[in-house]
């Protein structure tokens, strides 16, 4: 399905889980406490877990939001809409968007996990049963659409067993994480060493994914940030820069050298500055404060990180000036409201990138992240 001569891969395309994905596929020890899908709205992201509802609204709601979600969701989702964006419809969107191959990230699932204190074996029959249910969803196109688990950091030892069950009985090619620190706990923090080791051994990438406002501590505070745009703006990379600073600062790079990291949905042109200032900071007082860290920062994410690239960030035109062509993976976001869905990979194409640049992006790199041939 080369499009102009380029394969092209998703490293973070979307479901659309249906409302009652946990009322059907959760342990029926848990059937009276399962998250809950809302319909409040078309294409309501919307989840109830413990009484808690996320993603959390806006500090000042804007009923001026609805009319434009409404039309930008007709102008491009029609058809998907039609089929309630299931696994029909999932393919149907990578053929117009010419995708050879996707990853598939969850939307409810990004929130449904996000809560401090949540029971944690609640927690893991949560992220099992949309494990679960993926793994149905991905039978459509089994050779071209891929999961990424849901795990939950609320109990490590349940996480290592779901991250081991995924890959090697559902053939899932990662895991998400939100970049939101759970119950006080950086991901630097020994506790999570058995996940990451896990991770590393069965060579399954942890892919980091901000979304909106939930019931973790966030970088973009929420009174200092009363609107959707003004926290979609700086919540997603400031997120990313948080959680790429502490597994690099907190040792996670240096312990797990073979460990894949990834940082989606944050864009990438962020990226070669925050690394070159930590390497400032490393220089002057890294060693006394990180001494675990032998290499540069930059090196840490040469050797084992990936970022992504949105179709249109034209600022990401000098990253390979910086080193790191070998490490930006390419982005739809698909079926988000901010994105250039079918139009995509064609409009990325049409970035001043070199053709080099563009196959690395598109498929090379990506392959490399999620362990496909690169040919």
């Amino acid at each position: 399905m080369a499009k102009n001569g380029f394969k092209a891969m998703d490293s973070d395309m979307h479901v659309m889980e249906p409302c009652d994905l946990w009322q059907r596929y959760i342990d029926s020890k848990f059937a009276d406490r399962a998250p809950i899908g809302l319909s409040r709205h078309k294409r309501d992201l919307g989840i109830q877990v413990e009484g808690k509802i996320m993603p959390r609204p806006a500090e000042k709601p804007n009923p001026a939001l609805g009319p434009i979600r409404e039309r930008i969701l007709n102008e491009k989702y029609r058809e998907e809409e039609a089929r309630n964006f299931d696994n029909v419809a999932q393919v149907r969107a990578m053929d117009k968007e010419g995708l050879d191959i996707a990853i598939l990230y969850p939307s409810r699932g990004l929130f449904v996990l996000a809560v401090d204190g949540l029971d944690p074996d609640l927690a893991a029959a949560i992220a099992k049963a949309y494990n679960d249910w993926m793994y149905e969803f991905c039978k459509a196109a089994p050779d071209r659409m891929y999961g990424a688990a849901i795990v939950a950091p609320h109990d490590v030892s349940s996480a290592v067993e779901e991250t081991r069950r995924i890959a090697k009985e559902l053939g899932f090619r990662s895991i998400l994480m939100r970049p939101n620190h759970v119950n006080g706990r950086r991901w630097s923090d020994p506790y999570y060493d058995p996940l990451w080791s896990e991770c590393q051994k069965l060579g399954v990438p942890v892919g980091f994914h901000e979304a909106g406002r939930v019931f973790l501590p966030q970088p973009a505070l929420s009174q200092f940030i009363p609107s959707f745009t003004m926290f979609n703006t700086l919540s997603f990379p400031m997120a990313n820069m948080l959680a790429c600073a502490d597994m690099i600062y907190g040792g996670v790079m240096e312990r797990f050298p073979k460990l894949k990291v990834a940082f989606l949905e944050g864009n990438c042109s962020w990226i070669p500055w925050l690394l070159w200032r930590m390497g400032e900071y490393a220089e002057l007082t890294g060693a006394a404060e990180h001494p675990e860290v032998k290499l540069d920062p930059l090196e840490y994410f040469q050797r084992q990180c990936w970022g992504s690239v949105e179709c249109d960030e034209i600022t990401a035109k000098n990253l390979p000036d910086f080193g790191l062509e070998d490490n930006i993976v390419f982005s739809t976001d698909y079926p988000h409201l901010d994105v250039k869905y079918p139009h995509a990979v064609e409009s990325f194409l049409k970035l001043p990138f070199s053709d080099t640049t563009k196959r690395k992006y598109l498929w090379d790199n990506c392959a490399r992240l999620y362990g496909f041939a690169s040919e």
